[in-house]
């Protein structure tokens, strides 16, 4: 079977090759600046993006969909919530209800007016609606009601108070007209959306993978200087290098081995981002045997170098992780980092969980193997060499650690979890939803009673150096009883072509370095 894929992947790079070598040999869209269908491309900046299925921000989190549409709320540079749909707002402490005056005249891309009638509409969805199934669920759980005082006047009464409600007001904001009585996520609407963005949605090829946006003349705030984005929906990584190389995309980005290469190119930069985008081996504790075994995750952290995963799959572009949160402001307690690589230390923690090694070196107890499968997306490649990497240490301690390489995560089949990526970049709520035992984005069923506790103290806490304190506690008590086993925090390593300007590292990036075009309005391109 490894035989087989191998030869497989060598066949899809040298189909890849050659596609590239026809291409340049002819000459690249950068040289000509004409597209195959003559248009200019010599204001439309080609990235290299993710293998998108729906463009909708309350079912979907993509880099488009920041673009496309807009919230109540914004984030600036710093990651903290701003005005955007909202000119103004105040809040009640005493009934808990934000007032939101909205900016007049704002039309959707369709030349449709933008009311607070949309705005009931999108949050009654996130509260109301039943049917709905998005990880966003959980932020919106306090909102007791939102209603319209007229076309230009919101208010959202909550529950009880939640630290981070600005921050859940920056999603974006969806067009009654076109989504009323519709399920949102399987609607078409999804395939081609209508926002107020500083982008609208011309059209998406999905033959040829592209999606074609073209900036919004009439957007409320600063236009675009970049007339138009075609977003390439590429899932392979080494693709994505090739297409840069060629002339056929001007960003892209790469994981860090790839984005080395780029380094003191000719014609090229290399941008690289903090994120907070980590790795880790999440478990599904839905199958039998982490329902039986789940007191032996954290052990297998002393048994995984994850130094030596930094330094080979990540060049040194990254930094290991032990807790999920401690890039972020709230996060960083170093006391929650517990376990140190330590094959003595390990040896000694599975004796005393009661597990022995067979015959064979693999650890059992109660007549079972200390084995288990993860499944990894078969085009990820630094999932694929981090997966590897870890699997050999952990077999040598005594672990059989399976790879199941997939193309689309599966969550039925009965594999025992996968090689996550998970990102907090900002308020650290955004654990709720992941961790709390009912949370929406919960899909591999962690319960932990004192994570719980924790997370719902915070949530509802008005001082910060309180909400500090709990979250340093929610790290001793995840690494105590941890949902994943902890890899390590990737560095966002963009690489654009030199005639790119613009583009701002002062964001700390999210999951797959999203986030990149916070600011495309401020980006200016030559080629």
């Amino acid at each position: 079977m490894c035989v087989k894929k191998k030869i497989a992947k060598l066949l899809v790079g040298v189909i890849c090759l050659g596609t590239v070598v026809s291409f340049t040999g002819c000459s690249s869209a950068s040289a000509d600046k004409k597209s195959a269908d003559g248009s200019d491309l010599s204001n439309t900046l080609v990235y290299a993006g993710e293998a998108d299925e729906s463009i909708n921000p309350i079912v979907s989190k993509s880099e488009l969909s920041g673009i496309i549409f807009s919230g109540l709320m914004k984030y600036d540079a710093k990651g903290k919530p701003i005005l955007d749909l909202a000119e103004s707002y105040t809040y009640d402490e005493g009934s808990m209800t934000y007032n939101f005056k909205l900016r007049k005249g704002v039309k959707w891309h369709d030349g449709k007016p933008f009311t607070a009638q949309d705005v009931v509409f999108t949050y009654d969805k996130l509260t109301k609606d039943t049917t709905l199934s998005a990880s966003v669920l959980s932020n919106y759980k306090d909102i007791a009601s939102v209603t319209a005082a007229d076309d230009n006047t919101v208010a959202i009464t909550l529950s009880q108070f939640n630290a981070a409600m600005l921050d859940n007001f920056t999603i974006g904001i969806v067009p009654k007209h076109l989504l009323d009585g519709q399920d949102l996520t399987t609607a078409s609407f999804n395939q081609a959306p209508v926002g107020t963005g500083r982008y609208k949605f011309v059209e998406w090829d999905k033959t040829g993978g592209t999606i074609t946006l073209e900036k919004n003349s009439d957007y409320y705030g600063k236009v675009p200087n970049i007339d138009r984005v075609v977003y390439k929906t590429v899932a392979v990584e080494n693709t994505k290098a090739l297409m840069l190389e060629s002339g056929e995309a001007d960003l892209a980005w790469l994981n860090a081995n790839y984005a080395e290469k780029f380094r003191g190119k000719d014609g090229y930069q290399n941008v690289d981002f903090t994120t907070a985008d980590y790795r880790a081996v999440s478990v599904d504790f839905r199958t039998d045997f982490w329902i039986k075994n789940k007191d032996s995750v954290g052990v297998l952290n002393y048994a995984i170098d994850k130094d030596a995963v930094v330094k080979s799959v990540l060049n040194n572009e990254g930094s290991t992780a032990y807790s999920p949160i401690q890039l972020n402001a709230f996060g960083g307690n170093t006391a929650a980092d517990i376990y140190k690589y330590d094959l003595n230390k390990f040896a000694q923690e599975m004796q005393a969980l009661g597990w022995t090694k067979g015959a064979d070196g693999i650890y059992e107890r109660n007549g079972e193997k200390f084995h288990f499968t993860i499944q990894v997306r078969d085009y990820e490649e630094e999932r694929i060499d981090i997966a590897n990497i870890v699997s050999k240490q952990l077999k040598e301690a005594g672990v059989d650690m399976e790879i199941v390489l997939v193309t689309k995560f599966d969550w039925k089949a009965g594999y025992n979890g996968f090689l996550s990526g998970y990102a907090v970049e900002f308020d650290p709520d955004a654990l709720y939803s992941q961790f709390t035992t009912d949370g929406s984005a919960n899909t591999m069923k962690y319960s932990n009673p004192v994570v719980d506790d924790l997370l719902t103290q915070a949530r509802h806490e008005k001082d910060a150096n309180v909400r500090k304190d709990l979250y340093g506690q929610f790290e001793m008590a995840f690494s105590q009883q941890p949902a994943s086993v902890l890899i390590a925090y990737l560095d966002g390593n963009y690489v654009g072509i030199s005639g790119l300007k613009g583009l701002s590292t002062e964001r700390v990036l999210g999951h797959h370095a999203v986030g990149v075009m916070w600011n495309i309005e401020d980006w200016t391109l030559s080629k």
